[in-house]
């Protein structure tokens, strides 16, 4: 396919510690088997097999995905982009009346009409047919107003199209340094421009964000490996590493000495 599918059958065999750091559309994901973990910097949350849920746009988060013992882990996402739930709102007037504020896994209850969209949906896969872009957006139009008559609540949460509003960076980046996205996505988050993102974070943390978010990061993993014990292979992807030999040279760059000979030198 020349783009990615709106609809992605996933499967894994080995635990995958690898997943969206930034959740950019509201992504609607039902469970075969297995269960994943996500994890927002505050809270983790569970979603089990036969479990749907709808993981909310703009959130920062990381996934664990479990495979059952013996098993595969199977699930299917359904990407909901700003150009269908637009579409479905101009079609249908939909609108969100108000603001929710509630946690990124949002759990929806599996009714039969939910159950057989994704039988359905599952004929669709199997005959190779997600190369269709007009069958996709058709379905995805049907999962929408399958939720709205099951969950009409749903619909603030969906048609809800405003911007980040501007918040407390200094309290966001705490919470949230160990997320590998760029300063851009930092930057929208709070409610900034990248300009104003850089002035603002250099007022209040006499750094830049690239020094302090890196400084922060590891000295975290040294923390972690000293005082812990944990291993880097434990811990470089929790601290937004892309990859351990990246970790182990930064951190040997950064204190003198590699992670595996902390405890040689202090």
């Amino acid at each position: 396919m020349s783009e990615k599918s709106e609809i992605v059958y996933s499967c894994y065999h080995e635990v995958s510690r690898k997943g969206e750091n930034f959740v950019p559309q509201h992504t609607l994901s039902y469970q075969l088997s297995g269960s994943f973990a996500l994890i927002d910097g505050k809270e983790t949350y569970l979603a089990k097999e036969g479990n749907f849920n709808l993981i909310r746009k703009n959130q920062l988060v990381k996934f664990v995905k479990y495979p059952p013992d013996n098993g595969v882990f199977e699930s299917m996402n359904i990407y909901l982009s700003e150009e269908n739930l637009r579409n479905a709102a101009k079609e249908y007037n939909f609108t969100s009346e108000h603001f929710v504020a509630t946690q990124p896994l949002v759990p929806i209850k599996v009714n039969e009409l939910i159950k057989n969209f994704f039988i359905s949906l599952q004929t669709i896969i199997d005959s190779n047919s997600l190369e269709n872009k007009l069958l996709v957006n058709l379905k995805i139009k049907e999962l929408i107003l399958i939720l709205l008559q099951s969950e009409p609540e749903l619909k603030n949460i969906l048609f809800d199209f405003s911007e980040p509003h501007k918040i407390d960076l200094e309290a966001f980046m705490i919470q949230n340094y160990r997320y590998n996205v760029n300063l851009d996505r930092f930057a929208y988050l709070t409610g900034r421009s990248l300009a104003t993102f850089k002035r603002d974070f250099e007022k209040i943390f006499h750094t830049s964000p690239h020094k302090w978010i890196l400084q922060k990061r590891l000295d975290e993993a040294h923390f972690l490996i000293k005082e812990k014990e944990k291993s880097p292979s434990d811990i470089y992807v929790e601290l937004g590493f892309e990859d351990l030999s990246h970790f182990s040279y930064t951190f040997k760059k950064h204190f003198g000495y590699s992670p595996t000979r902390i405890n040689a030198f202090i």
